[in-house]
């Protein structure tokens, strides 16, 4: 893969995404700048695309419906991609919502609405990788998706502070797209979407923190 240094944190500026690399051993901090913000997250092998996380997968590794602390996330070839090593936010994420596409937003009548599957494309092309035909299932920081009793979910406003994080630690290298979502058509995101911010940890940071 190409490696590239990242001196200073990468925004994420509201409703679009940005693409990093990570070799095996580094982290990724995803900082929530203003609160209140959900951010799909994508991962790849960086050496080879079709190899990307899957939430059905890591829902059959830990027998998890949500991510915890500590637990890895695992590819579509049911190898360790990336660990969740750290939080400060209230600690609630989401795998099962897809991303926001084209078609959602036709369907609530507001087409050319941007959306995390465009982003994800773009973000993608912008490091000189060819665009993703398939939208993996993206782990949603911050967002709450209570599951009810009766199986029905809710759409509920992320909990988050401003300046509350998540920290991922690469398990191969790997090529990861954040996109602040854009959704305003329902609460996830206060109906105000928000910028994030992406920190690039080494291999031999302390700055993870439990």
């Amino acid at each position: 893969m190409t490696v590239l240094s990242y001196p200073e944190p990468v925004t994420v500026p509201a409703r679009q995404a940005r693409a990093v690399t990570l070799r095996a051993g580094q982290s990724v901090r995803i900082t929530d700048v203003a609160g209140g913000q959900v951010g799909d997250v994508f991962a790849y092998n960086a050496d080879d695309l079709s190899e990307h996380h899957s939430a059905a997968h890591t829902r059959t590794h830990t027998a998890r419906l949500f991510p915890a602390l500590g637990e890895s996330f695992v590819t579509n070839r049911r190898r360790p991609i990336l660990t969740y090593t750290a939080d400060t936010s209230p600690g609630v994420h989401d795998m099962l919502i897809a991303a926001c596409d084209p078609e959602r937003y036709a369907a609530y009548g507001d087409p050319g609405h941007a959306n995390c599957a465009d982003n994800l494309r773009r973000a993608v092309t912008e490091l000189g990788y060819a665009a993703p035909l398939f939208v993996p299932q993206p782990i949603n920081v911050f967002m709450r998706i209570p599951v009810a009793d009766d199986q029905t979910l809710s759409w509920l406003e992320a909990a988050t502070a401003p300046g509350d994080s998540i920290d991922f630690r690469a398990e191969m290298d790997c090529l990861i797209v954040v996109s602040a979502c854009p959704q305003d058509h329902n609460p996830i995101n206060g109906a105000r979407p928000t910028p994030l911010a992406l920190t690039i940890l080494p291999a031999s940071s302390e700055e993870n923190r439990r």
